[in-house]
């Protein structure tokens, strides 16, 4: 299976286990070694200006992607510099959340605009192809102050779409499937499991379909995984259409299931800790944030049963022509340095690192080391985390969910 973060994760997994207290003073240099003359200049060394800058961060994603850059990320940014004011729209959950950042941009472009009103955009695997196509992304990785910790395996390939040099990862989220430990017991350890208790216990299930949150549409995705047998082509290419003609029975199968649907990923949250569920598909950081502000019932947990689910990035990107690019670049770094990645990515939302796990988890406490690996283990991540379908595979897949 393809891991979403090869050797960065493995040695997050290292350290974890060994509860690591290595200090800064063994940590690479971030500009070690690297002496290309494009990149003699990270973004935090410019030159600061007083001059006013409003900075606008676009960001696909659910509410909690929105106060992120409002609340925590973006007011420590303002305190190192004072001069900006960071305006951050949100675009909504899901793809379609990152394909209005792509509208927005090409719009500009197709205009002959010289200068475009988004300065950083935080965007899903899935419309990588497209920015990618159209040119709309500045290369800016090697200016990046953190370019030597960007190591996952999905910082170089997006979904089979070459993205080396213009992503950081913000984070890696994983979709797990949350219970009421009183209701469900024993826990389903397998998805032949998890359909024999969906149909013992009607409606007590719920996931949120395809619409409003990525947690729905993974667990429609690793359930076609598991029915097709096709994971490997399915993830890793070449795309062949034959492959798709096992989809309609597999889809009219898992939706004559007798389940509840939620209005999305906050959705499914919500009427779990209400008890009108008892059992859905959730984002891991989702519901420990939710436990963290109590809004989750704490005795809840999480598993990730077997074949696997999916779980994926979301990037830092800077559009090419960003009206502040400079400045842009400076948040860029700032937003995947080891501080915020371990202050706020892990500890704060409870997502794992986007950038090489070895620079941020000594700046984790050991209770944020356990809040992350309570109910998800390391061997669940290594064994049990699977990624979504090439682009081809994907937009179709979604295409024949809503029509069968």
């Amino acid at each position: 299976m393809r891991k979403w973060l090869s050797g960065g994760f493995v040695v997050l997994l290292a350290l974890t286990l060994a509860l690591s207290g290595c200090g800064q003073g063994s940590q690479k240099s971030a500009s070690e070694g690297q002496s290309s003359p494009s990149a003699s200049r990270a973004p935090s060394e410019q030159p600061k200006s007083n001059e006013p800058v409003t900075l606008n961060v676009a960001t696909a994603g659910d509410t909690n992607m929105v106060e992120l850059q409002e609340k925590l990320v973006g007011p420590e940014f303002v305190k190192q510099h004072p001069n900006v004011k960071i305006n951050v729209v949100g675009t909504g959950p899901g793809d379609a959340g990152s394909a209005k950042i792509f509208e927005k941009l090409k719009a500009q472009k197709d205009a002959g605009k010289n200068e475009w009103d988004i300065d950083v955009a935080i965007v899903h695997q899935s419309i990588m192809e497209q920015l990618m196509k159209e040119d709309l992304l500045e290369q800016y990785v090697v200016h990046s102050a953190n370019r030597n910790y960007v190591t996952s395996a999905d910082s170089k390939n997006s979904l089979g779409t070459d993205v080396n040099g213009y992503v950081i990862p913000m984070f890696h989220s994983q979709v797990a499937i949350a219970y009421n430990p009183d209701k469900v017991n024993p826990v389903p350890s397998n998805f032949e499991e998890l359909v024999a208790w969906i149909k013992a216990h009607p409606n007590r299930f719920g996931y949120n379909g395809i619409k409003n949150g990525m947690s729905g549409v993974a667990f429609m995705t690793a359930y076609v995984y598991w029915k097709s047998g096709d994971y490997k082509q399915l993830s890793l290419g070449p795309y062949d259409p034959k492959l798709e003609e096992k989809w309609p029975p597999i889809l009219k199968e898992l939706k004559s299931l007798p389940v509840t649907y939620t209005n999305g990923n906050n959705g499914t949250l919500d009427m779990l800790n209400r008890g009108e569920i008892d059992m859905g598909p959730v984002w891991v950081d989702m519901f420990l944030l939710w436990k963290s502000e109590g809004r989750m019932n704490p005795n809840y947990r999480m598993k990730i049963i077997d074949p696997g689910l999916p779980g994926q990035p979301m990037y830092v990107v800077v559009p090419k022509k960003a009206k502040n690019k400079d400045v842009a670049l400076q948040y860029a770094d700032f937003l995947t340095s080891p501080k915020i990645q371990a202050s706020v990515i892990v500890e704060k939302y409870g997502w794992y690192p986007g950038i090489d796990a070895s620079v941020v988890l000594p700046e984790v406490s050991e209770q944020g080391k356990k809040n992350l690996f309570t109910d998800i283990t390391p061997e669940d991540l290594e064994k049990r985390v699977l990624s979504f379908p090439i682009v081809p595979y994907f937009k179709n897949l979604q295409t024949a969910y809503e029509k069968n």
